[in-house]
């Protein structure tokens, strides 16, 4: 997947729906999940951040994995000022978020946007599931979602996105180095 990086701020103004946020903590580190409506981040981290700045206090930066995301905002407007985003693939989840503010960081786990709405409501109500549990489940999600684009698309065999069947040894024969 490429990424795209935005380095312009949206001069007209799209009316944003309210953030859909479970703010149960998990253990494992999650202090929440968030269920976007689209992999847009431009349009989805601005209702988010107000949302969680109103209970965890002015957030000052946003931690992003590219691996979900399409386009990657480098800052994004909120209540009338600037809040930067980063992102990393190695020190950053790819299903998580990670906000900063001056009471240091939280995580929150992303859902991701093309979940339907049971699958989403179990998630984010917990129910006794841990992180890693929540976080493979979204795992699974985006790889059966990628699994049904590459199908969809005219794709012939396994996209190389997806893990290989258990046993598989060496390249396979989509693997092609450049």
């Amino acid at each position: 997947m490429s990424v795209t990086i935005d380095r312009t701020t949206s001069s007209r103004r799209v009316p944003s729906l309210p953030a859909r946020l479970s703010l149960t903590p998990a253990p494992g580190g999650l202090d929440g999940m968030w269920w976007p409506r689209s992999r847009a981040l431009t349009r989805e981290l601005p209702p988010l951040t107000v949302a969680l700045g109103d209970l965890w206090g002015r957030i000052t930066g946003i931690a992003v994995n590219p691996a979900h995301w399409p386009v990657i905002p480098c800052r994004v407007s909120v209540a009338g000022r600037t809040v930067h985003v980063g992102w990393s693939t190695e020190e950053q989840d790819p299903h998580r978020l990670t906000f900063f503010s001056a009471d240091g960081r939280r995580d929150v786990l992303v859902i991701p946007p093309e979940t339907g709405a049971d699958a989403a409501a179990q998630l984010m109500a917990g129910d006794g599931i841990d992180a890693p549990a929540r976080e493979e489940a979204a795992d699974r999600i985006d790889a059966r979602i990628a699994e049904e684009a590459w199908e969809t698309d005219g794709g012939a065999g396994r996209p190389s996105s997806l893990p290989r069947p258990t046993g598989s040894t060496g390249p396979s024969p989509t693997d092609r180095r450049r």
